[in-house]
């Protein structure tokens, strides 16, 4: 009998584990990742509390904008020059897989100096979770061609993972559920004649 408790208590914490899940948070909320409308990416990635295994979901244009990551002294710098990563699809996925700063920019030439960059400090330690404040809706069309007249944006280092599946704002799996189920039957197994007892 102690065995067999042992085998489900062993059970339900190896599932319980593997069905976290990180959140989902969609850059900009719903402006997404533009210049429209002047975004305050800072106060947005501020009021998030992303963790280790969360996704970042980057929408814009893609014929406008791109998305680079960047070091600390490049992001102060608005440089793109030194490249971590450049994504271009329009639609793009990133999780977080280290705790610290994780530094963006907009690529084409202004936009970085205009607004379009964000720093997400992922936290060492999970919080609860919790549903993050709604941004105010969207009322700005699509974004307009760059001033600084278009153009490649980075370049090296490109890389483009697939396009995310609709982003929600940060709201977390709950596998608490679950694990209740898991709960039940492993008690009705052992209380309830599924498993033997010698």
């Amino acid at each position: 009998m102690a065995t067999a408790m042992a085998l489900v208590a062993a059970f339900l914490l190896a599932a319980s584990v593997g069905l976290s899940e990180g959140a989902v948070y969609k850059v900009g909320d719903s402006a997404g990742w533009t210049l429209l409308g002047n975004p305050n990416y800072t106060a947005w990635a501020l009021s998030k509390n992303f963790q280790v295994g969360d996704t970042i979901v980057f929408e814009y244009n893609k014929e406008y904008h791109n998305v680079v990551e960047v070091r600390k002294h490049d992001y102060d710098c608005c440089s793109e020059k030194s490249p971590i990563a450049t994504y271009a699809t329009g639609n793009d996925s990133i999780t977080l897989k280290t705790k610290g700063h994780h530094y963006f920019l907009c690529g084409i030439p202004g936009h970085c100096t205009a607004g379009q960059k964000v720093d997400i400090k992922v936290s060492s330690c999970a919080a609860p979770a919790t549903s993050p404040a709604p941004s105010p809706p969207s009322t700005s069309p699509a974004t307009p061609p760059s001033s600084g007249g278009g153009g490649g944006g980075a370049g090296g280092g490109a890389s483009t993972p697939g396009a995310a599946p609709g982003a929600s704002t940060g709201t977390r799996a709950a596998p608490k559920g679950i694990a209740l189920l898991l709960a039940v039957l492993s008690f009705a197994a052992i209380y309830g004649g599924l498993v033997w007892h010698y």
